[in-house]
């Protein structure tokens, strides 16, 4: 999530639960720690597939974060050894105001390595948008009534009420995500469609309207699918360019981007370079995550040395307006050539 929703989440946590002691420093001193796991975005990694992949890494790890909160827990303890509440409650209150922020982090479609050392695939349960307001303003509202008038009386309880009704909200995500997950597997059964594998995140600052994408072998099927459609989901085909995909087999960068992906990626050439996207994240046309793999030279494609991110548009007012609209009017039709511009191969539309 954004840097401002893992302050407020930091603040609250440790408001509610340290904050009679601590007063207003308890929104200042967990606001602080619940940033520090993203402080690794100061390590170089090298090119722009490992700084993508190794993000989210080490310092987000579970066990790392919990090794972290024994050592503050002590260190606390060392100079502060006086202090009214128990080592039991301030060790809870650092380990929830570290782990939060990779759990938090998990609900997006980025990935999160919870588990390193181990190398499962990146933890992605995509059920929240990496900016979500509605999310974030209650935490918010609830750190600025306590900055401003202290943890006292009835805003006390505001951290706490800020917390329940976020974490309300990031519950009914889920809700969401099984139910545009369900109407698109209703219409690949109607079609007769065999889904290989299937991805859903939902569109930019809203758990209202999702973008499903479905594998099908060499293709894969992209839909929108909102709460309030009356009508099954279009799908449109899309080429993975998996032919394009082989000249890069043995690529140490490709085996370690698939692993993070999951292998939802497409394959394109643009000009004289094969372009590889991670499909999970953006909208096609505006995928931020894609990168320059290899080059067309002496009549073969020649692997980069140092791969490069490729320049991507990241959207417009005009289509999150679209989107908008789409949420409340579902008849509204979003055709795919409208975000495609990205594209260099001919799609085919599957409709319903």
């Amino acid at each position: 999530m954004d840097s401002l929703t893992q302050v407020v989440l930091g603040a609250g946590i440790q408001g509610a639960l340290l904050g009679r002691w601590q007063g207003r420093k308890a929104l200042l001193y967990g606001g602080l720690l619940g940033t520090l796991p993203d402080m690794d975005v100061l390590i170089h990694y090298g090119d722009a597939v490992a700084q993508m992949t190794y993000h989210r890494g080490f310092s987000h790890s579970i066990f790392v974060l919990s090794g972290v909160a024994l050592l503050l827990t002590l260190l606390v303890r060392r100079f502060w050894p006086n202090a009214g509440y128990s080592s039991q409650r301030l060790m809870l209150t650092l380990w929830l105001v570290l782990a939060t922020h990779p759990l938090l982090d998990s609900f997006t479609s980025y990935g999160t390595q919870l588990f390193w050392p181990m190398t499962p695939t990146p933890v992605a349960w995509s059920s929240i948008f990496i900016i979500d307001p509605l999310y974030t303003v209650p935490l918010l509202v609830a750190m600025i009534l306590g900055l401003i008038y202290g943890l006292r009386g009835k805003v006390a309880k505001a951290p706490a009420i800020a917390l329940a009704i976020s974490t309300a909200y990031l519950a009914s995500s889920l809700i969401g995500k099984n139910v545009a997950e369900h109407r698109v597997e209703a219409e690949l059964a109607r079609q007769g469609i065999q889904a290989q594998q299937i991805f859903s995140t939902p569109t930019p600052f809203n758990t209202l309207l999702w973008r499903v994408i479905v594998i099908d072998g060499d293709d894969y099927f992209e839909a929108l699918s909102g709460w309030f459609d009356t009508a099954p989901p279009t799908l449109e085909r899309i080429p993975l360019g998996t032919e394009l995909g082989k000249a890069l087999t043995g690529s140490p960068a490709l085996t370690r981007l698939s692993w993070f992906t999951d292998g939802v990626l497409r394959y394109d050439r643009i000009d004289d370079h094969l372009i590889v996207t991670d499909l999970r994240l953006g909208m096609t046309g505006f995928h931020p995550f894609r990168f320059d793999f290899a080059h067309w030279q002496d009549g073969k494609w020649q692997v980069q040395p140092d791969i490069q991110r490729w320049p991507t548009g990241r959207g417009d007012f005009n289509r999150l307006k679209l989107l908008w609209t789409r949420i409340w009017q579902p008849q509204t039709p979003i055709p795919l050539a409208l975000w495609a511009s990205e594209l260099s191969k001919p799609m085919v539309s599957q409709s319903h």
